[in-house]
């Protein structure tokens, strides 16, 4: 609570305002707030689904506000964005969860030149968030730093799914360290947002093909004129 309170004091006094719609004075208002906490989670399948992704769910669709409040945790490090994004993650997770009360929620990796150039790793901070959203509700939840960037990708944007997915094959691969503890377990791979999903299905190939199997994916969203109709 402190923390909020002073945030919204130093966006006050710089001329902040909400990430989400701009108003003036707070990092995030009621209104946005209460938008990410009212959504339902969904099946987010793009389509076509790539292969080997596992069954993914998104807290919210990516567009409006949402979207705002993506890029300005990511690209603008308003780091208070990432308790409400990481508590819409949360959803996401246990919808995807069924009936489990435990989970290992292994993040997509992201380029070491990519963190160094944010000056954090925003995803990691929704994951830790998300976490510790789903143990205030009882879910056993820890994160899993297992995957690791076997070589950098080219850029993504402006490139069909097809093309998408052939750039990420065999861009992941598993940190050894984490085969034994992750065996048996369930696992959600999680990401910020879901496009075409080969990022998602390329960290499923990454644990599968060592033996460990994928419960599912989560998102906080998926690209709108990525969902499937009656889904």
């Amino acid at each position: 609570m402190v923390g909020g309170v002073w945030g919204a004091a130093v966006d006050l006094l710089l001329g902040g305002g909400c990430a989400g719609c701009g108003v003036p004075g707070v990092t995030l208002c009621d209104g946005c707030r209460g938008l990410l906490s009212r959504m339902a989670p969904f099946r987010a399948w793009p389509d076509p689904p790539p292969h080997g992704l596992a069954p993914p769910t998104a807290a919210a669709p990516y567009g409006d506000q949402i979207r705002q409040l993506v890029i300005a945790h990511k690209e603008n490090a308003r780091y208070p964005l990432a308790r409400p994004l990481g508590a819409a993650l949360a959803t996401a997770v246990r919808a995807a969860l069924g009936e489990y009360r435990g989970v290992w929620l292994v993040p997509v990796p992201s380029a070491p030149a990519t963190v160094r150039q944010r000056g954090h790793d925003p995803l990691r901070r929704i994951s830790r968030a998300a976490a510790r959203a789903l143990r205030a509700h009882g879910i056993d939840a820890r994160i899993a730093p297992a995957l690791r960037l076997v070589r950098r990708p080219d850029d993504q944007a402006g490139l069909s799914a097809e093309r998408r997915t052939a750039n990420l094959a065999g861009a992941f691969g598993l940190r050894s360290r984490w085969a034994e503890p992750l065996t048996d377990q369930p696992i959600i791979v999680v990401d910020d947002v879901i496009t075409t999903g080969s990022t998602l299905a390329e960290a499923c190939r990454a644990l599968e093909s060592r033996g460990i199997p994928v419960l599912g994916c989560a998102v906080v969203a998926a690209t709108v004129r990525r969902l499937p109709s009656g889904s």
